[in-house]
């Protein structure tokens, strides 16, 4: 096939043009893996700095000298023990509830959902490379066919109802014809 200079020209610049756009896509996509893998070392620093330490703290001042008290004590009387679940255990509770509101709270960031979702998604690529995650059906053909059966079979129903409900002339009597059926055609009229 030969080509005009000109088309050459437009196509030469075409793909000079196409090439430049691979070239930045490529580069943003570099930019944004590097993005993701900042994001998840945040989060992970972040539980490892924030969260953590908190829950650890909470359950070796509140929640383990309560429990050991209780166990060391024996039978203790009801009130103490009522009393010492509204002075330690709960607060314990509230402090860890707390501590999982903040990691819910850290978890919203959308740097962080993204960063998690990527590593989901290639999670599910490695599982499904190795064998251990079985990889979503895709769609065949049947489906294909039993979208087209509907659409043949809506348009059957459409065509039956028009010719049902159509206006046709001749399928029509005439009221003053079924009036008299013995009298002749002339006397009708």
């Amino acid at each position: 096939m030969a080509l005009s200079r000109k088309r050459a020209k437009e196509l030469k610049r075409l793909r000079s043009a196409a090439s430049d756009l691979w070239d930045d896509q490529k580069d943003v996509l570099e930019h944004a893996s590097h993005v993701v893998r900042e994001a998840g070392r945040q989060a992970a620093n972040a539980g490892r700095e924030e969260v953590a330490p908190r829950v650890r703290d909470t359950y070796d001042h509140r929640v383990r000298p309560v429990v050991d008290l209780g166990v060391a004590s024996g039978r203790a009387v009801a009130d103490t023990a009522r009393d010492k679940v509204q002075r330690d255990v709960l607060p314990a509770v509230s402090s860890a509830l707390a501590s999982a509101l903040a990691v819910l709270e850290v978890s919203k960031d959308p740097r962080v959902r993204e960063a998690l979702s990527n590593v989901r998604n290639a999670g599910n690529q490695l599982g499904a490379k190795v064998g251990v995650v079985q990889p979503k059906p895709q769609p065949g053909p049947g489906r294909y066919i039993l979208i087209a059966l509907a659409v043949v079979a809506a348009a059957g129903v459409a065509y039956a109802a028009w010719q049902t409900l159509r206006a046709d002339d001749e399928l029509w009597v005439s009221d003053e014809e079924a009036d008299d059926p013995i009298a002749p055609a002339s006397a009708r009229a």
